[in-house]
C-alpha cells in the first residue's frame, strides 16, 4: 500500500488541477458570453482608478445615478433613464470595478474612497451641479459625497439607501464575505460563477421580493454581468468595506449642506426600511422619507415610482445652488 501512496497523491494532485482548471474555463466561458449578451451601452472616460463606463443621455439640469452592491448602471436602464431623459441630462455610471468600470485591485473600496471617485466623475463628465440618486450601497456613497463634496451637489434623491452603520446580518451576501483577496481571487474564478448561476433562488426571494424579477432584468437591467469572476471579486470587496465607514458618517448628517429625500420599499428584505428611512428621518427631521409598496430593488420593480420621486425631488431642488453649512436656508 505504501507503494502506491505516491502515486495516490500524483493522481488526486491532478485531478484537484483539472478540476480547477475546469472551473476557470467555465468561468472565463460565462463571462464572455455574458459580455457578447450584455455589452457596454455607453461611453468611456478616465478617471484615477482606470476606464470609466457612463451612459450621458438627454439635455437639461443634470441628475447621476449611483446603482448599488454588484450592480451596474443597466439597473437604471429598466425604464428610469429613458423617462427621465426627455427632461433632464441623465448621467448613469457603473461604479469604478462594477459593469465595465476598471478599479485596481488594491484601490480601497470604502464609502467614502467610492465617493472620491464619483467626485472625479463629476468633474471630468462636467456636471454642474447635480441631482444625486444613489440607490442602496449607492445611497450611502451619494450620502458621504454630499457630505465631502457638497459644492458638487445640487441635492440627494436616495433609493433604499444604505443610511446607517448595518445591523443586518444580510446572509444573502455571505458568499461574498471574504477577507483575503487570494482566496477571493480563488473563488472569483473556481466556484461563485457555478453557484450563482445554481442558486438564483435567495436573490429572487430576498434580493428582489417580495416583487418579481422583470423579464427585462438580465440583459436590459445588466443582471448577468454581476455573473463574472471580475465582478464577484469587486462587489466581495465593496461588502467587506461598505460598512467601514457607516457608523461615523451616519453621525455626521446634522452638517449636511444639501437638501435629502428618501424613497423607500415597505417590503425590503435586504435592508431594514424602519432604521434605514424613517429612524434616520427621526434622528434627522430635514431629511423627507417617502414609503411605498415594494421591496429592495425599486428601480428595477418600480421605476416610474422612483421617477416621480426623483421628478418631485428635482422640481423641488431646481433652483438651489450651493449654500454654506451655517446657513439656514439650506433645507427650504
Amino acid at each position: 500500500m505504501i507503494d502506491y501512496l505516491p502515486n495516490l497523491i500524483l493522481l488526486l494532485l491532478t485531478l484537484y488541477v483539472l478540476m480547477t482548471l475546469g472551473y476557470v474555463a467555465y468561468s472565463y466561458r460565462k463571462a464572455k458570453k455574458f459580455e457578447q449578451l450584455v455589452p457596454p451601452r455607453g461611453a468611456f472616460t478616465q478617471i484615477s482608478t482606470g476606464r470609466l463606463h457612463y451612459l450621458d443621455c438627454g439635455d437639461g439640469p443634470a441628475i447621476l445615478l449611483i446603482h448599488g452592491l454588484s450592480g451596474n448602471l443597466g439597473h437604471f436602464d429598466c425604464g428610469v433613464i429613458d423617462d427621465l431623459a426627455r427632461d433632464f441630462r441623465v448621467v448613469a455610471i457603473d461604479r469604478p470595478g462594477s459593469g465595465y468600470s476598471e478599479r485596481p485591485d488594491d484601490s480601497p473600496a470604502n464609502v467614502r474612497a467610492q465617493a472620491r471617485l464619483v467626485a472625479e466623475a463629476i468633474d471630468r463628465l462636467e456636471l454642474d451641479n447635480p441631482l444625486v440618486v444613489g440607490h442602496s450601497l449607492g445611497g450611502a456613497i451619494a450620502l458621504a459625497l454630499a457630505l465631502e463634496f457638497p459644492e458638487k451637489v445640487r441635492g440627494l434623491a436616495l433609493l433604499s439607501p444604505m443610511a446607517m452603520g448595518l445591523k443586518e446580518q444580510l446572509a444573502i451576501f455571505s458568499e461574498m464575505d471574504i477577507k483575503s483577496d487570494v482566496y477571493r481571487r480563488i473563488k472569483a474564478w473556481t466556484t461563485a460563477v457555478p453557484h450563482m448561476l445554481r442558486h438564483p433562488e435567495p436573490v429572487r426571494q430576498q434580493v428582489f421580493g417580495p416583487d418579481a424579477i422583470p423579464g427585462n432584468f438580465a440583459l436590459r437591467g445588466g443582471g448577468i454581468l454581476a455573473i463574472r469572476p471580475g465582478a464577484f471579486f469587486n462587489a466581495s470587496r465593496d461588502f467587506r468595506a461598505m460598512n467601514d465607514d457607516m457608523p461615523a458618517l451616519s453621525r455626521e448628517y446634522a452638517r449636511l449642506a444639501v437638501p435629502v429625500r428618501v424613497l423607500y420599499g415597505r417590503d425590503d428584505r435586504v435592508l431594514d426600511p424602519e432604521y434605514h428611512g424613517e429612524l434616520l428621518v427621526r434622528r434627522y427631521p430635514q431629511i423627507g422619507l417617502k414609503m411605498v409598496d415594494g421591496g429592495h430593488m425599486l428601480p428595477v420593480t418600480h421605476p416610474q415610482a422612483c421617477v416621480s420621486f426623483i421628478r418631485t425631488a428635482a422640481e423641488a431642488m431646481k433652483d438651489r445652488k450651493f449654500i454654506s453649512r451655517a446657513s439656514p436656508e439650506v433645507y427650504r
